[in-house]
């Protein structure tokens, strides 16, 4: 597979669809996929690593050529349950937040709101893989992806950073799209967004596949709660929050 597109794609439940989707179609021939969490997908696509990955939108201004391929993407309308702010504490109690390793976004998106939403100024730390039983106290933590779920019950102040973004800005928000470093083939683009169209089609069917979780539960998630479609809403409000970032120290 010497001349196959290395593609790097979030390993997480709601990219289950598009995964179902790459692997049932021809694309499939064309392509060398590759399954990371966000914060390696954008490491893989920035060092020239992968040709094109799903990758957290915050990244894009560090690509010297950034190409966004399709019109998917990984975004909420509201809540999206598995980017959260999970606390012991009220939000003008927290001293420190924790950051998730995994995240990129998200890292951004959590200071954003605590700037222009929340009105806190707390402490910023870079978490290990074992942050989450750190999370206790006045220290909070930002947990994102699939390890978020089991939290939802456990701590009684949760924010979930895409509702808090709906509130603050009114617009849906977009954690990661189909962005390549170098220019591809309109063929190739063709044929790689209709097969994540075919796994969009068949949700249920990828999330039986391949969730060992709750499938009802999380067809559900696939199907009402993240939204897949990067149309004009969703643009405007990638364009404000990097606008934001690439000012925010």
């Amino acid at each position: 597979m010497a001349d196959s597109i290395k593609v790097s794609a979030v390993s997480y439940i709601n990219s289950y669809p598009f995964i179902f989707g790459l692997k049932n179609h021809s694309v499939q021939n064309d392509i060398d996929l590759q399954l990371d969490i966000p914060a390696e997908c954008a490491r893989k696509l920035l060092s020239g690593e992968v040709d094109l990955g799903l990758v957290p939108v915050a990244i894009i201004p560090q690509l010297k050529d950034a190409h966004i391929i399709s019109n998917k993407c990984i975004g909420a309308d509201g809540a999206v349950d598995s980017v959260c702010l999970f606390s012991e504490v009220p939000l003008e109690q927290i001293e420190e937040i924790l950051l998730d390793h995994q995240s990129r976004t998200s890292v951004r998106l959590v200071k954003f709101l605590a700037e222009k939403h929340w009105n806190i100024a707390p402490k910023w730390v870079e978490a290990n893989e074992n942050f989450i039983d750190s999370i206790g106290g006045k220290h909070a933590g930002v947990v994102i992806g699939d390890r978020a779920f089991p939290l939802l019950k456990r701590f009684p102040v949760i924010k979930d950073l895409a509702l808090e973004w709906k509130n603050c800005t009114g617009l849906p928000f977009v954690f990661a799209c189909w962005v390549s470093n170098r220019p591809l083939s309109a063929d190739f683009e063709q044929k790689f967004n209709e097969a994540l169209q075919l796994g969009l089609n068949q949700r249920p069917h990828a999330i039986r596949a391949m969730a060992a979780m709750d499938h009802e539960a999380m067809t559900r998630y696939v199907q009402d709660v993240i939204q897949y479609e990067l149309d004009d809403k969703k643009r405007e409000a990638m364009k404000l929050f990097l606008d934001w970032s690439s000012n925010a120290s």
